[in-house]
């Protein structure tokens, strides 16, 4: 099943079988290229150029409007993401309870910038407009996990967690 570890950040040849199975169980391709989008990041974590082009080939359509697609919306990454994605919410209320400071933290204690990951590949940084839980700003998300009133004295203890 997609997810898994030897699919993840790879491109093995499993994960172009279990993309070609969901395209070729599709129903009607015409106006599929976003599901399958949606289907080849679950599968290989991101959206390389090699898995665009096997997109486009098989839908049988331009690889130019699947990189469209992909560039347009914030959804798709075209970078592998760390084992522990962070996002930061830049909404107005975490803006104005302090997000960007908090920000500033982890891309100083990171030492990367917001869309990149760390080199060992254990962190990944992006920064998001909301996150719709307002009444915890400002907001941090690692993985699926949300801390609220995040201070920049915090970011070191949250990381830790991770290590």
């Amino acid at each position: 099943m997609a997810n898994c570890e030897t699919c993840k950040n790879k491109l093995s040849e499993s994960c172009f079988r279990e993309l070609e199975a969901f395209i070729d169980g599709l129903e009607d391709k015409n106006g599929a290229v976003i599901s399958v989008l949606h289907k080849a990041q679950e599968i290989f974590g991101y959206l390389p150029r090699e898995v665009q082009q096997f997109v486009a080939k098989k839908l049988e359509i331009p690889v130019s409007k699947v990189y469209g697609i992909v560039s347009f919306y914030s959804f798709f990454t075209m970078v592998p993401k760390g084992e522990h994605p962070i996002s930061v919410c830049m909404g107005t209320a975490c803006y104005v309870r302090g997000a960007e400071k908090v920000l500033d933290e982890i891309k100083r204690t990171l030492n990367i910038e917001v869309g990149e990951t760390t080199p060992d590949g254990k962190f990944s940084l992006d920064a998001l407009r909301c996150v719709g839980a307002c009444g915890l700003a400002p907001v941090v998300l690692v993985g699926d996990k949300v801390y609220g009133r995040v201070t920049p004295d915090q970011v070191k203890s949250i990381l830790k967690e991770y290590e």
